[in-house]
This record gives structure tokens, C-alpha cells and sequence, in this order.
């Protein structure tokens, strides 16, 4: 549970850290777009890294600015298969301060590191809030349960290891339990939260008491308050 927990704020932290560098990252392109020249360059090579098991290609363009200066510049974008040919002409934006950071003027050129660092961040930040979400609501609905749920006795069956779940190699256990409803004569199946000890030593009774919601037992909360707490 406190692996959960770092994480879920983990996520969250990174998350907001990569939509920050969004931010900035946006910024520096518009700041650039403010005061750009225009011309035209060429392809003069293809330059290729590997990353993640492929190879990207990323143009290298010459150019000429208006004073007369020879600049040469790798984009900062590549792509497999590559976007541009060796000898191509591309439109080239530069600032005259500082035309070793030009850019070809295509849109993933100018925009594809913020796209991809608000995707991830995105991704990130939303996969936090949406495990710190449910906690929430499952917290909230085993508070109601404990004040205003109906206890029952229901028939202690078996532990079972939850095999859905997997912590560090390990996998939580839970209390199976089933009631009979009275009224209905339907059988009611129970099964506890996620138990990260193997509760059945603990298990002294044949009845465990759980707590359901009145006229709808699919609603219900297994009480394991009687199992001994996990030194933290």
C-alpha cells in the first residue's frame, strides 16, 4: 500500500513537471516565431541515432543568411523513415542573433517536443489523480458502509490470493465469504479488500461479520478490523 501510494504521487509530480516544461517549451517556440527570417536551405546529410531499438534520421540543413554567413545545423526532429532527402530544399526560419538554433519550418519541427511532452505529461498527471480518485471514492464508500451498512453474518469460505494484482512479486490475499439472503434466498458472494499477509491464522471464527447496504447486498464492505495491524 505505501508503494501505491508513492507512486500515485509520483505520477502525479512527474506528470506536472513534464506539463511545466510543456509550457515552456511552447513558450520558446512563439518567443522564436516573434522576430524569424526566412530563406531556404539544403539538405546536406542525414544523420541517424539509434533509440529504442530504431534508427532516427535527422536532416542536416546549410543555408545562407542575409549578411552572407555559410550556416550549417542539425534539426532538432527525426523520423524513420526520414522526412527529407539528401539535396532537398526546405524552408528555413533563423534569428538573426542567433542563426546556429534555426529551424526547418515544418510543424513537428517547431511543435514536437511540446506534443510530446504534454502527451506524457498529460498521461502521467491523469493516471495519478485517477488512482488518488478512486481511492477516494473507495474510501468514502467503506465509511459509509461502516456507519450506515447492515452487518450480517456471513459463512467464512476460504482465503484466496488475488491473482489479478501483483506488488513487487507479490500478490495480496483475500477473505471469501457467502450469505444466504432470507428474504430472497439468493446466495450472496463476499470477498474482503486486499489483504498484503496471509490472513487464515487469524481466522478463528466461522462467520465473518459483513457490512451491506440496505435492500442492495451487492454493496458491501467485509470487516477485517479483527486482523492485527501491519507494522508500518
Amino acid at each position: 500500500m505505501r508503494i501505491i501510494s508513492i507512486v500515485k504521487y509520483a505520477f502525479i509530480v512527474i506528470g506536472f513537471s513534464m506539463l511545466v516544461g510543456t509550457f515552456y517549451s511552447y513558450k520558446n517556440t512563439q518567443d522564436f516565431l516573434k522576430d524569424v527570417l526566412t530563406t531556404e536551405g539544403t539538405v546536406v546529410e542525414l544523420v541517424h541515432s539509434r533509440s529504442s531499438n530504431s534508427t532516427i534520421y535527422r536532416p542536416v540543413v546549410e543555408f545562407k543568411t542575409q549578411g552572407g554567413t555559410i550556416v550549417e545545423f542539425a534539426s532538432s526532429s527525426g523520423s524513420n523513415p526520414p522526412s527529407y532527402s539528401k539535396g532537398e530544399m526546405v524552408e528555413v526560419l533563423y534569428q538573426q542573433s542567433a542563426p546556429d538554433h534555426a529551424q526547418i519550418n515544418d510543424f513537428f519541427s517547431l511543435w514536437g517536443a511540446s506534443i510530446i511532452l504534454g502527451g506524457m505529461g498529460s498521461i502521467f498527471f491523469l493516471m495519478g489523480f485517477l488512482i488518488i480518485l478512486f481511492g477516494s471514492l473507495k474510501n468514502k464508500k467503506k465509511e459509509y458502509l461502516r456507519k450506515n451498512g447492515i452487518p450480517i453474518n456471513a459463512k467464512f469460505q476460504s482465503v484466496e490470493i488475488n491473482d489479478s494484482l501483483s506488488m513487487n512479486g507479490r500478490n495480496p490475499y483475500q477473505i471469501c465469504a457467502q450469505w444466504k439472503n432470507p428474504s430472497t434466498s439468493e446466495i450472496h458472494l463476499f470477498n474482503s479488500e486486499n489483504i498484503w499477509f496471509d490472513p487464515t491464522d487469524h481466522i478463528n471464527n466461522d462467520e465473518i461479520i459483513v457490512l451491506i447496504e440496505k435492500d442492495n447486498p451487492k454493496k458491501y464492505y467485509v470487516d477485517t478490523s479483527f486482523l492485527p495491524k501491519v507494522a508500518g
